[in-house]
């Protein structure tokens, strides 16, 4: 009896050491990738480790999973080449770190995907047995596709709150340029005056772009590229129209101004109007829960008890 409880306290401590070794090099791994330190610098400056470094301050999950994050953004450039540019243009549109690769967001996507996979399958296992396997790979590749379609959702809110906002910054550049400012000194007082909201964010890139010394049109034109929207590409191109031609902006921004209140006039009657035809089918429907309601007892009454 001595002999095999010693036996058993000998397998008991060698099943422990590989799990207490297993759990010290996870620890170690995720304290190391928390540190957030830098990648070491070539002889040569190379744009890339810099952009990797500014995402490992940015994200915890990058740091933590950029060895298997960044090989699935391999897979992702061969599989999904058609729709990076998109998916790139979202990224900026979203108002997400210009950092980002759109393979190594999509892969990290796919990642919280795999991740909630443990919790997916338990759920699945739990419910259907050993045929959930098929409901798990379903609902993961389906909570991926719902992270992809959260970004375009993302992108569309962002781009909604810049159109709001975008008659209020031209009247305000108008307004400072008919005073005498000029149109740099008029735009960074509208970045200023919009702060962190994401017309003011959007404009501040602009600026920026031009204090580096960008022409005027490159750096407008870069915007149109980001938001890719009708009205802002209208906006856009009477801008390098009138640089071209030599127009006065201030006219062009009161223009541009009256223009889009115009139009958001037309999309709230729009939308106004198809409200009622909405509204139809969840009103025929009430209305005919309702019917139930008042007449199920009675319909009871005469089935069952023959009144």
């Amino acid at each position: 009896m001595v002999s095999l409880l010693a036996e058993f306290d000998l397998l008991l401590a060698a099943a422990c050491l590989p799990t207490g070794c297993g759990a010290g090099l996870l620890s170690w791994w995720v304290l190391r990738a928390l540190a957030s330190d830098d990648l070491a610098q070539e002889a040569e400056w190379r744009y890339d480790v810099s952009r990797i470094n500014t995402l490992r301050r940015l994200d915890p999950l990058y740091r933590i999973l950029q060895v298997p994050l960044q090989l699935l953004a391999r897979l992702n450039r061969a599989a999904f080449a058609r729709q990076l540019p998109e998916i790139y243009r979202e990224i900026l549109a979203a108002g997400l770190p210009r950092h980002w690769l759109p393979e190594e967001y999509l892969a990290r996507n796919q990642l919280l995907a795999l991740l909630a996979m443990p919790g997916i399958a338990y759920g699945c296992w739990s419910m259907l047995g050993p045929s959930g396997w098929l409901s798990t790979l379903m609902l993961t590749a389906l909570l991926a596709w719902w992270f992809r379609r959260r970004l375009t959702l993302q992108a569309r809110r962002r781009l909604l709150l810049i159109k709001r906002r975008m008659p209020f910054l031209l009247d305000l550049l108008t307004l400072l340029m008919e005073a005498g400012a000029s149109f740099l000194n008029a735009l960074q007082q509208g970045v200023h005056e919009f702060g962190e909201h994401p017309i003011g964010r959007e404009f501040g890139r602009v600026l920026a772009d031009m204090q580096m010394g960008k022409p005027r049109t490159e750096a407008f034109d870069n915007l149109r590229r980001r938001l890719n929207d009708d009205e802002i590409t209208s906006i856009v191109g009477a801008i390098i129209q009138s640089e071209e031609l030599g127009t006065p902006l201030a006219h062009i921004f009161r223009t541009q101004a009256d223009v889009l209140r115009v139009k958001r006039s037309q999309r709230a009657e729009t939308i106004a109007g198809e409200a009622g035809v909405n509204m139809l089918l969840p009103a025929i429907l009430i209305m005919a829960s309702t019917v139930l309601i008042i007449l199920g007892p009675f319909l009871l009454n005469y089935l069952y008890f023959e009144f």
